[in-house]
C-alpha cells in the first residue's frame, strides 16, 4: 500500500464518522492552543526585552550603583544598598577620559514631575535627566527640532526634549518648538520631539520630558547616583571595554581583589541571562502543565481507534483474504490515527494564533509567535497520534482474516 492510499483511507474513515472524530480531536485541540498561546506570550515578552536592548545601543553597556543579581532578593538588595556608593559624575568623567576600548560614555539620571503649559497640567511625567551623547549612544531621534546639544549642557541651559504624547496632549495644535513649560514650576524651552515609540504592556514610551543632565542635577542637586551608559570601539573589544570600566571603577573605590563589586555592570547578555532565568522556567513549567492535555487527547485517539478495530474488523477480515499484508493494515490506521492528530494540531495553532492575535489588539501584552513552535507543535501532535495509533494498528494487523470474516 502506497502512501497516498493509506492516507486516502484514513480521511474517508475519519470524514465517515465526523462527530466522533471531532469529539477525538478535542483533547489534543485544546492541548496544543493552550501549549502555543503559552508560548506567544512568553516570546512576545522576549521579543520585547530585545527590542529594548538593541535600544541600549551599539556595543552599549552601562554602570549603576546596583547590579542585576542585587535584585535577586530582598536581602541582596538591601546588602547592595548598604555596600554599594553611589556612581558620581566623577566616575562618568574617568571612564570618558579613559579611552582605549572605550569608546563614548554618557550618563543619566531622572525623577517623576509634573509639567504644566498654560492650564494644562500632566501628572507625574518622566524626568529624563542625560547628557547630550545619550541621543547618540540610545539611538534616539526627533520627529521635528533637534536634541540639545553638548554646549547647552555644558551651560546648564534650560532646555528640553519631549516625548510625542506629551507635545500632543500639551499642544495639540500648536508647534511645541520654542515654547515653554514648566518642570516643577521651573520653565524649559522645547528644542524637539521624539519620534512615537508606542506603549509596551499598557505603558507610554512618549510620555516623557529629557533635559540636560548638568541643568538637573544644579536643581534637584548633586549628591544623587547616576548611570553610566558606555558604548565600545567595536564590538570587537566590547568584552575588553567591559573589562576596563570594571577595573577603573574598582581602582576608583580602592576594592582589595577578594572584595566583592559595590556597583553594577549591566550588558545585554546579563539582561537576556536574566529574562531566561525567570521566563524560561515560568515557559517549561507552563508547556510541562498543558502538554498534559497532549497526553489526554492521544489517550483518547487510542481509545477510539480500539474502537474503530472492533467496528471494522470484517473489513479488515476482507481486506486480508483479498491479499493485504499486515503491514498494510498497520499502515493503514497509523496513517489513520496520525492524521487525526495532525488536523488536531493545526485546529489548535489556528486557535491559538487567533488568541494571540486578539490579545494583542485588545490588550497591553505582546505576543509573537515563532514558525519554528509552529512546526514543533504540528509535529509533536502527529507524534502523538501515531504512538497512539501503535497499538491499535499493532492489533488490527494481528486479527486472523477466517475469524475476521466471521464477526458481525
Amino acid at each position: 500500500m502506497s502512501f497516498i492510499e493509506a492516507l486516502k483511507l484514513a480521511f474517508s474513515a475519519i470524514l465517515s464518522h465526523k462527530l466522533r472524530s471531532v469529539l477525538t480531536l478535542l483533547g489534543v485541540i485544546f492541548g496544543v492552543a493552550t501549549v502555543i498561546v503559552v508560548v506567544s506570550l512568553v516570546e512576545g515578552f522576549n521579543f520585547y526585552v530585545d527590542e529594548k536592548i538593541a535600544n541600549i545601543g551599539t556595543n552599549a553597556f552601562s554602570v549603576q550603583r546596583f547590579s542585576i543579581d542585587d535584585f535577586s532578593s530582598v536581602e541582596a538588595l538591601n546588602a547592595a544598598r548598604r555596600r554599594n556608593k553611589d556612581v558620581t559624575l566623577d566616575d562618568l568623567e574617568a571612564l570618558r577620559t579613559h579611552g582605549g576600548p572605550i569608546k563614548d560614555v554618557g550618563g543619566q539620571s531622572g525623577t517623576i514631575a509634573d509639567i504644566k503649559f498654560g492650564n494644562t497640567e500632566l501628572k507625574n511625567v518622566s524626568v529624563k535627566a542625560v547628557t547630550s551623547n545619550i541621543a547618540e549612544i540610545e539611538k534616539i531621534e526627533a520627529n521635528i527640532g533637534r536634541y540639545f546639544v553638548k554646549a547647552e549642557d555644558d551651560a546648564r541651559r534650560a532646555v528640553c526634549f519631549i516625548g510625542s504624547e506629551v507635545a500632543e496632549k500639551l499642544f495639540p495644535t500648536a508647534n511645541p518648538i520654542g515654547q515653554t513649560i514648566k518642570v516643577d514650576g521651573r520653565s524649559f524651552q522645547i528644542v524637539g520631539v521624539g519620534k512615537e515609540l508606542g506603549s509596551v504592556f499598557g505603558q507610554t514610551r512618549d510620555m516623557y520630558v529629557s533635559v540636560p543632565l548638568s541643568t538637573f542635577l544644579s536643581i534637584y542637586g548633586s549628591r544623587r547616583s547616576i548611570s553610566i551608559s558606555v558604548t565600545s570601539t567595536s564590538q570587537e573589544t566590547y568584552e575588553e571595554a567591559t573589562e576596563e570600566a570594571r577595573t577603573l571603577m574598582r581602582t576608583r573605590r580602592k576594592l582589595e581583589p577578594n572584595e566583592k563589586d559595590n556597583f553594577g555592570i549591566v550588558t545585554p547578555n546579563a539582561i537576556n541571562e536574566l529574562r531566561d532565568k525567570i521566563f524560561g522556567t515560568i515557559q517549561t513549567a507552563a508547556i510541562g502543565v498543558t502538554s498534559i492535555s497532549l497526553v489526554v487527547g492521544g489517550i483518547v485517539i487510542m481509545n477510539i481507534m480500539l474502537v474503530s478495530v472492533t467496528e471494522r474488523t470484517k473489513e479488515i477480515g476482507i481486506r486480508k483474504a483479498i491479499g493485504a499484508k499486515s503491514r498494510d493494515i498497520i499502515k493503514q490506521f497509523l496513517a489513520e490515527s496520525t492524521t487525526l492528530a495532525l488536523i488536531g494540531g493545526a485546529i489548535g495553532v489556528a486557535i491559538a494564533y487567533s488568541i494571540a492575535k486578539l490579545v494583542a489588539t485588545l490588550t497591553p501584552v505582546p505576543t509573537a509567535l515563532p514558525l519554528l513552535w509552529v512546526t514543533i507543535a504540528l509535529g509533536v501532535s502527529s507524534g502523538v497520534g501515531l504512538i497512539a495509533g501503535v497499538y491499535p494498528a499493532w492489533k488490527a494487523a494481528k486479527l486472523d482474516p477466517i475469524e475476521a470474516l466471521r464477526s458481525e
